[in-house]
């Protein structure tokens, strides 16, 4: 796809490319066309380390010191110059160094130092043993067989050098990367500030949970499924709640939304029933890429613009919005947050201990429970693969991945499978 046309452009004239096509798009194609017009968050703001967790680093970390700044032993032991022992096996101890302890000392030929993880390593050393491969006696160690000169001593800059890359702008910080900024004494780092997203429901059936329920209402799952799918990557969520099948209340609140958010999501509303009114009200104020995706479920999925913000319709089926979302709305998300180089988690191979029905022509995300065994994955799918059935996704840990041309899986087959937790 070239980087010229426009999404307007594309939306007036679909027959500009011969892979466009609105209402049946494979999934693969409309990540890259979701990607391709959307433009990354660029604000950063300065936060505490200790509160960066979960954020994306706005700019490249680069170490002022040496981690570790000094040579320190790696366990436990004795530290000596290798070279004492090459005449004699046995070694004076002449001192004891603790982790912390900043005296100099110099320790002389057939000397040695009683050392503690983390401690300076001495002058005059450049061997540790640990105390379970010497023998002490008294003020004395006898040494049995020679070690490689060099061991057990963590080098200066070993971890990171002076001057080095330490982290790379748009790396997402997890507890590791949090504790290697506080590592070379950063206690402020420069984030990406946090994008701000408007979600609502639509549909006259849908009733808020705690709310009374009649006859032909559905409780709204999608409100909270979509709002805590949100907060786990750590974006700001605008509740507009459930708004029903009315245009002008459609319309107003897409108004109130596109001004306050940097994307839009929806859930409902985007098929083909009388009431679904979002169509209409994105084709009057915005500009929609496709309507419908050759995947299941989700497949009535649109994607587009109402004005400069970026908006995602989600299907009124639970399942059907959760997997739309985590193959095609967090990676966008991801992206306009300025995380770089997002991945979806790979996909695994696992045999098939129970038949799958499926037909060529639509991607399939089958719900399924893996387990291991002797280094093998074996799969089976939920009960009651239906999109409106929730309680699939809450027993599954993993999806089922099946190719747009793939049939029916015998037992023993094989198939991909991708971690439910590697999701987020």
């Amino acid at each position: 796809m070239k980087k010229t046309i426009s999404l307007e452009n594309l939306v007036n004239d679909p027959g500009c490319l011969s892979e466009y096509d609105p209402n049946a798009m494979k999934i693969e194609v409309a990540r890259k066309y979701i990607h391709n017009f959307l433009k990354a968050n660029t604000k950063t703001e300065y936060v505490n380390t200790e509160d960066a967790l979960n954020r994306i680093l706005g700019e490249t970390i680069i170490s002022k010191i040496n981690v570790p700044n000094y040579n320190n032993s790696a366990m436990d032991g004795f530290a000596f110059n290798l070279d004492s022992l090459k005449e004699k096996n046995t070694l004076e101890i002449a001192t004891t160094i603790l982790a912390g302890n900043l005296s100099k000392h110099k320790i002389k030929p057939g000397f040695a130092a009683q050392v503690m993880t983390g401690s300076k390593i001495p002058n005059g050393t450049d061997t540790v043993l640990p105390f379970e491969l010497v023998k002490q006696e008294n003020d004395s160690i006898v040494v049995s067989k020679l070690p490689t000169k060099g061991a057990n001593i963590r080098k200066l800059g070993e971890d990171i050098k002076k001057n080095g890359d330490v982290l790379k702008k748009g790396v997402f910080l997890r507890p590791a990367e949090v504790g290697l900024i506080a590592s070379i004494g950063i206690s402020k780092i420069k984030v990406f500030k946090k994008i701000k997203v408007s979600f609502f429901s639509t549909g006259d059936e849908v009733v808020k949970a705690g709310h009374p329920i009649k006859s032909g209402q559905v409780y709204d799952s999608n409100h909270f499924t979509i709002q805590s799918m949100l907060k786990r990557i750590n974006v700001e969520c605008v509740d507009l709640g459930i708004i029903p099948d009315d245009k002008k209340l459609i319309e107003k609140t897409f108004k109130n939304a596109a001004k306050v958010s940097d994307a839009i999501i929806t859930t409902g509303g985007v098929s083909v029933g009388k009431a679904d009114f979002m169509k209409d009200v994105l084709k009057k104020l915005g500009k929609v890429l496709f309507w419908k995706l050759s995947i299941k479920p989700g497949r009535p999925m649109a994607y587009g613009a109402f004005k400069a913000t970026p908006y995602f319709g989600l299907p009124g089926n639970p399942v059907a919005a959760m997997i739309t979302f985590y193959q095609l709305v967090q990676p966008a998300l991801k992206y306009l947050m300025g995380q770089d180089n997002y991945k979806l988690p790979m996909l695994l191979k696992a045999k098939c201990v129970a038949p799958i029905s499926k037909r060529p022509g639509r991607m399939e995300f089958q719900r399924g429970f893996f387990t291991s065994k002797n280094g093998e994955l074996s799969v089976k799918p939920t009960p009651h693969q239906g999109s409106a059935i929730l309680s699939s996704m809450s027993k599954a840990n993993c999806l089922i991945v099946l190719d747009i041309d793939q049939k029916s899986i015998k037992v023993d087959d094989y198939v991909n499978i991708q971690l439910m937790e590697g999701l987020v």
